[in-house]
């Protein structure tokens, strides 16, 4: 149908835009800017789980299956939740161990052992080459069917310098060598490969969407159309469980998705290892599962509707998807839909690569490469060149591999029956993995012998039937068992056959796995590694933020020795500032000629492991240093005096902070003296100011008009100066006295029913004269019809009028008065245009003594207790005195109680 120039140019022009895309990032990341430190983006990598398995292989196994297939996501979508608790932890350790793979963390967790790490490696090869020999026959096939839609021979028979499957494998091996091993250290993170995997969990989205929505609502007349006639067919028993297992089917293969999205190796290079911020997990544990839905929506529709719509045979199921577009002419949406394969498939095969490199050359190449003798010196300047190129073959290597296993085997197989085999695979590390960082007691022995007789489960009842069906052996073995004992048949363990073989593979691996990991680890004695090791996992909350000091280390060794070693991996850049933030964060110095203290070898093994593994970094510190061994008693010892002190210093750091409690209150109390004291003196100065201005003016016209012979108009005029002065020292000792009353609890308040309307007018027309004179306008809004109020009503008026006078000393053009109801309490504000009260001071505006310090005279007016009385006052009422500014505008505002309430009737009064 198309031609392969056509074909292959679009598949060309997407690994280039992939190229762009991965370029750019890390072009935008050397400027600081990364654009994959987002939680969507993170959350869109984790998607890197939806392969060309999810793509074309769910509708095939709906269409045999029926709702099995939505095990493999409701699994993740119901584990998602707890990722805060499993997820989290395992990213705290590996930030903090610098761990660069799932062998890494296995390995580091019991003892930084190197055959247990090793061990991993391979079993993980074993385990995920299937897995990507799948993605190349989903990308053969479809190609195979664009040229000619039914043709299913997958270039079988065809030399490979003549399959187009070859020169992709090629291709995306150049990509991820590209840029999966631009840094030497395995956990720097890879800016355009998780960029360039977020564009491809979003293209495959889009893809798989389209082809969906134009075969429930172009082929078919929507889902009630294209159901009907599955019903018709009798397709409905799809929507059962199926046989009388079906609910531990369900479970088993729920849980075996459960591990499958935290332990493949893609998934934890994606969740773990490129996780560049814990918080990152709120978003993707909602996003993730709601990306599994969407890709999943359309998943039925396009298995019923192939089924319906082509004749039996036609097609295969897992090309349904393909096969529409294709068969109905619409050339567009193959290409489409194509490249959305595609994209499955290459993001999964990039990431598992680049995974699996940095296993091999971690616990493969540099363990053997180091055991050697004199191969450290020999070649100690070029360690860091020889690690990446040993990567970059081994990710060339594994996709030529798995090419190969493509060309032998996959090709007989459908992707789903290979793609769950795998999951079983690397299922077998949950136990040691998830035991280690929760029970110290979990050994390495225990972990080997769980993943041995694991792997050994899973390979007799799983991968040798499919090398049986091949012809690598004879198919009476599975017909008769081995030795001719038929109930050790790899189908038919315990008489458990009505359940599927990937659940019975799954049910027999991991129960034995479990069973000698726990029975070994019990009767099994830690080295003092281990246990150090063992503490450090499970209690790295508490430890995180002190591990180079919280690891136990007995021995010798010279910062110089370290230090070169550190920069043939690292370079000297990199060293240089190694050791400064060793002593910025520790605060130690270090002496090239003297011995390391024991916090940096823990810290400069714990770099090299985020470049060559745990295990090969320990050979390579054990190479320049005299390390001792750790007798368990000592560890203990050292162990039980680290939780004492701890102990003590978190009893000393309580202690420290209730005497900084204390010691901030006995400051602000200082404070607050200091202020009084400062207040009180002004005062004093104010009130003999106020005194003594009054005094001399008595005293100067008395002897006036004693002394002298004055007209009886002029002795009038001077007897009421007299008058006024007297009346002005007596209110200032009777603010003085009421201020003490106060004080003191003596002032009562004299209450009776008052007219509060009647009240405000009378107080704003005693202070009218003023605002006349003054030139201010002068506003009243008030409420209408309110019933009389239990008031003081001197009392009251003395508040608004000192309200009312402060307002006028400041206002610039205009003070308003406004009394309403607001909840169960009347309000009355008086409003002022003044420049109003500085921040600093409004703390103390009502405080006694206290006077505004932006005043329009050379010295504060008043004595500063107005204020502090109002405020009395209006708290003896149960009200409630306070200020604030709003659109350039200061109000003091008072809320008192009402005994009505009446719905409000504004009245607007110019004065």
């Amino acid at each position: 149908m198309f031609s392969n120039l056509l074909i292959i140019s679009f598949t060309f022009g997407y690994l280039a835009l992939l190229f762009a895309i991965a370029w750019f990032s890390e072009k935008k990341a050397k400027t600081g800017r990364k654009l994959s430190n987002h939680p969507a983006i993170y959350a869109l990598s984790l998607a890197v789980y939806c392969t060309a398995w999810t793509y074309y292989g769910s509708v095939g196994r709906a269409a045999t299956h029926g709702l099995d297939f939505l095990t493999i996501y409701i699994g993740p979508s119901l584990a998602a939740p707890l990722w805060w608790i499993v997820l989290r932890k395992i990213i705290r350790i590996s930030k903090v161990q610098n761990i660069s793979s799932i062998a890494d963390f296995i390995a580091s967790r019991y003892g930084k052992n190197v055959t247990l790490g090793g061990m991993v490696t391979i079993l993980s090869l074993v385990g995920i080459l299937p897995y990507i020999a799948i993605q190349i026959k989903a990308v053969s096939s479809s190609f195979q069917m664009l040229q000619d839609s039914q043709s299913f021979d997958l270039a079988m028979g065809i030399p490979f310098y003549q399959d187009t499957a070859f020169y992709l494998s090629l291709v995306l091996a150049a990509f991820t060598i590209l840029f999966g091993t631009r840094a030497i250290e395995a956990t720097a993170k890879h800016e355009g490969m998780v960029m360039a995997v977020a564009f491809e969990s979003v293209f495959k989205l889009i893809a798989f969407l389209a082809v969906g929505v134009f075969v429930s609502f172009f082929v078919f007349e929507g889902f009630g159309d294209l159901f009907n006639q599955s019903a018709q067919q009798g397709l409905d028993s799809l929507f059962t469980l199926q046989g009388e297992n079906g609910a531990m089917e369900w479970f088993l293969m729920g849980l075996l998705s459960m591990m499958a999205v935290l332990f493949l190796p893609r998934q934890f290079q994606m969740g773990v290892i490129e996780n560049r911020s814990e918080k990152h997990m709120d978003t993707a544990m909602w996003l993730f599962p709601l990306y599994l839905l969407l890709i999943n929506l359309f998943v039925l529709p396009i298995a019923f509707g192939g089924m319906v719509y082509f004749p039996e045979g036609l097609f295969q199921s897992d090309t349904f998807v393909l096969a529409f577009p294709l068969a109905l002419g619409e050339k567009w949406l193959a290409i489409l839909v194509y490249l959305g394969g595609f994209s499955a498939a290459t993001g999964m095969i990039i990431v598992s690569t680049i995974a699996l490199s940095t296993m091999i050359s971690n616990y493969l190449v540099m363990p053997i490469l180091l055991s050697f003798p004199g191969f450290q010196k020999r070649n100690q300047h070029r360690l860091g060149q020889i690690l990446l190129f040993s990567r970059r073959l081994s990710i060339l290597l594994v996709i030529l591999a798995a090419y190969s296993y493509y060309h032998q085997i996959a090709a007989q197989f459908t992707l789903v029956s290979i793609g769950l085999i795998s999951f079983v695979a690397i299922a077998q590390f949950a136990p040691a993995l998830i035991g280690g960082i929760y029970w110290k007691q979990a050994s390495r022995r225990g972990a080997q012998a769980g993943i041995l007789v694991g792997f050994a489960i899973w390979f007799y009842t799983l991968v040798l039937p499919t090398m049986v069906n091949v012809g690598y052996f004879s198919e009476s073995l599975l017909q008769h068992g081995p030795f001719g004992l038929s109930f050790l048949r790899p189908e038919a363990l315990l008489g458990l056959s009505d359940l599927s073989y990937i659940s019975h593979g799954l049910f027999f691996s991991l129960a034995l796995n479990i069973f000698c990991f726990v029975g070994v680890s019990l009767f099994n004695v830690q080295s003092s590694k281990e246990h150090n090791q063992a503490v450090v996992f499970v209690d790295i909350f508490r430890l995180s933020k002190s591990m180079d000091s919280s690891v136990v280390w007995k021995g010798q060794a010279y910062l110089l020795d370290l230090k070169t070693l550190l920069t043939n991996f690292l370079g000297e850049k990199k060293t240089a500032k190694a050791l400064k933030d060793f002593t910025a964060n520790t605060g130690k110095q270090l002496d090239e000629k003297a011995l390391a203290d024991p916090e940096f070898v823990n810290y400069s093994e714990r770099l090299l492991s985020g470049v060559i593994g745990a295990a090969s970094a320990r050979i390579l510190v054990a190479s320049v240093v005299k390390e001792e061994e750790i007798r368990m008693e000592e560890v203990l010892d050292i162990l039980k005096e680290s939780s004492e002190i701890k102990a003590l210093n978190k009893e000393l750091e309580a202690k420290s902070r209730e005497l900084k409690k204390a010691s901030k209150k006995l400051q602000e109390l200082i404070q607050k003296l200091q202020i009084n004291d400062l207040l009180k003196d002004e005062f004093i100065s104010t009130v003999t100011h106020e005194m003594k201005t009054p005094i001399t003016s008595i005293r100067a016209f008395s002897e006036i008009i004693k002394e002298d012979e004055l007209p009886e108009e002029e002795r009038n005029r001077f007897l009421e100066i007299i008058i006024q002065e007297t009346e002005r020292m007596s209110r200032l000792i009777d603010q003085v006295l009421d201020l003490e009353r106060f004080d003191s609890g003596k002032q009562r308040m004299n209450l009776r029913e008052v007219d509060l309307l009647e009240l405000i007018r009378e107080s704003a027309e005693s202070i009218r004269q003023v605002m006349v004179e003054k030139g201010l306008k002068f506003e009243l809004q008030l409420a209408e019809n309110i019933k009389k109020q239990n008031l003081d009503p001197d009392r009251i008026k003395q508040v608004l009028l000192n309200l009312l006078s402060n307002a006028s000393k400041f206002a610039r053009s205009e003070v308003k008065i406004k009394a309403q109801f607001e909840g169960n309490s009347w309000t009355i504000s008086v409003w002022d245009d003044g420049p109003g009260i500085p921040a600093e001071e409004t703390p103390y505006i009502f405080d006694k003594f206290f006077q505004a310090r932006n005043q329009n005279s050379k010295k504060p007016v008043g004595s500063g207790l107005g204020l502090a009385i109002s405020k009395k006052i209006i708290e003896s009422h149960q009200g409630k005195l306070s200020v604030d500014r709003k659109n350039e505008w200061t109000y003091f505002e008072i809320k008192l109680p009402i005994l009505i309430t009446k719905p409000q009737e504004k009245l607007t009064q110019t004065l």
